[in-house]
């Protein structure tokens, strides 16, 4: 699986399956889905592509993993809340920075509860955890803050 960070929109995720099927799945902020299947004969073609509503998804994740649901995982989207990955590029404004410097709870409400950096989790980063291009960011808030922080975030 391969990610690719789509300013303004989202970010994608590229399959290939066991059966060389090419797959994508575009995770929109607005919560929505596109799912796409790319043809046999042209894998850069796609044949059907599919958008999910927000709902249509959550259904759909149901469907494909059903064990997921345990009592001891907070379901954030009944609070109100999203919980989105958003990418630092290498050319971001905040590579090589500290956390706090980006002072993203008080410009916009959301968290970063944990990075992804390589085969490694940093959960709770401090204030002064170093950012780098690559790491992937964690981040918790309300729809709209989480979308001002990826704004913040893919600043360059």
């Amino acid at each position: 699986m391969s990610t690719t960070p789509l300013p303004g929109i989202g970010v994608q995720y590229d399959l290939t399956t066991r059966e060389q099927r090419h797959l994508s799945v575009i995770a929109h902020r607005d919560g929505a889905r596109t799912v796409n299947v790319y043809r046999t004969d042209d894998p850069d073609a796609c044949a059907q592509s599919l958008r999910l509503t927000e709902p249509e998804t959550a259904s759909l994740i149901d469907a494909l993993a059903p064990a997921h649901h345990s009592p001891n995982l907070l379901s954030t989207t009944d609070l109100g809340l999203v919980a989105e990955r958003i990418e630092l590029s290498s050319v971001s404004h905040w590579n090589g920075r500290v956390l706090g410097e980006t002072r993203m709870r008080t410009e916009t409400g959301a968290s970063i509860v944990a990075v992804l950096r390589r085969a490694q989790a940093i959960p709770s980063p401090a204030p002064d955890f170093r950012l780098a291009g690559g790491d992937t960011l964690i981040v918790i808030g309300t729809r709209e803050g989480v979308e001002a922080a990826a704004a913040i975030l893919g600043r360059e």
